[in-house]
């Protein structure tokens, strides 16, 4: 199936060391500038985001979050946003062109993840900087999480729109048995799978933890993408991949920077509408199992005290448990690498069967 067209897998691996090439020069420049203007938090955080002491987690981390910057998500939806348009526009301007061929940039595969990556990752530079200032809703700053909920919820109602008035998606599509009609209900669909999505934004928290396990994930629906013969989303999918595998050289422990809001609020985001796109959204769960683990191990934690008034975990999410509990803070960050990629080759292995059963 893949050898079948050389050219795209040259242009997709091609526009991979583009972009890793693009973010790995580009680092040095924003590693400078974060530092020069000294973008992390001023005091460390030492309450919950309800007010209760974090003795745990600042004993863990509270002198990194006022010596590392935040906001090197930046260097991954910036390099998406060079490469992507500096192709489409080169394109433009010189039509024969060989860098014409490597446009990947359609209405239907790639407007609606280019633009909603980069509308949730200025959403969250915005908070970055809040942050950073010490300003905004939050303990530590911040904005407000059910303001966040809204604008999050604001870009999906957007993508929803798009998807099922634009692109005439009303189906969804079950393993194993095929595609379910469910019309106007399709939105909904769209608002939930992208909010729970970005509910697993809090895998962003140990050095080289989020890029580490979220290269996998995007790794396994770009083999999707391509597998539908969703060519030019499996080309941008391999641009984020070569960004995020530059941002994790500096992002691995000891961290240059951290990736911040404005890159997991982002890249959560367009990880649902890709799994939306591939008409693959059901594999999500087990591709990113991660996200889903670390998301439920904070509603775990949440529920049992509020109704138990007792804790299941030492410090949520829980990355920051295994911690709490000895390991080294790059034994967490591996293992979760590894269960990462387990677990995306295992959603694979599910579509492929499915594919090829039904």
């Amino acid at each position: 199936m893949f050898l079948n067209h050389p050219f795209l897998i040259v242009k997709i691996l091609s526009l991979f060391i583009f972009s890793f090439a693009a973010a790995f020069l580009l680092a040095p420049f924003l590693i400078h500038f974060l530092y020069k203007y000294k973008c992390w938090k001023k005091k460390p955080r030492d309450k919950t985001f309800g007010g209760e002491p974090t003795p745990i987690f600042t004993k863990l981390h509270g002198e990194k979050e006022v010596h590392t910057p935040r906001m090197g998500g930046i260097l991954i939806w910036g390099t998406v946003l060079i490469v992507t348009l500096g192709v489409y526009f080169i394109s433009l301007i010189f039509p024969e062109s060989i860098i014409a061929k490597m446009n990947f940039f359609s209405r239907s595969q790639t407007w609606l993840p280019f633009f909603t990556l980069i509308a949730a990752s200025i959403l969250g530079l915005v908070d970055d900087w809040l942050v950073i200032n010490n300003k905004g809703g939050y303990v530590g700053g911040g904005i407000r999480f059910k303001t966040r909920l809204l604008l999050i919820s604001l870009i999906a109602l957007a993508g929803a729109w798009w998807f099922y008035f634009k692109l005439g998606w009303t189906s969804i599509y079950i393993p194993f048995y095929g595609n379910i009609e469910i019309d106007g209900l399709y939105i909904l669909l769209f608002i939930i799978v992208t909010l729970a999505t970005f509910s697993g934004g809090i895998v962003d928290g140990l050095d080289g933890l989020s890029a580490g396990v979220l290269a996998p994930i995007f790794a396994a629906f770009g083999v999707i993408s391509y597998a539908k013969g969703l060519y030019d989303l499996a080309a941008l999918i391999i641009v984020i991949i070569g960004a995020l595998i530059a941002y994790l050289w500096f992002n691995i422990h000891p961290a240059k920077f951290y990736m911040g809001e404005t890159g997991i609020m982002g890249l959560t985001v367009v990880l649902a509408v890709i799994a939306l796109l591939t008409n693959s959204v059901l594999f999500l769960p087990i591709i990113a199992f991660i996200l889903v683990l670390e998301s439920a191990s904070v509603i775990i934690q949440l529920f049992s005290k509020k109704f138990f008034s007792r804790k299941i975990f030492l410090v949520a999410p829980i990355h920051h448990h295994f911690e709490a509990l000895g390991w080294p803070e790059t034994k967490v960050t591996m293992r979760f690498w590894i269960i990462s990629a387990v677990m995306s080759g295992l959603g694979l292995i599910l579509f492929f069967l499915s594919k090829f059963l039904y």
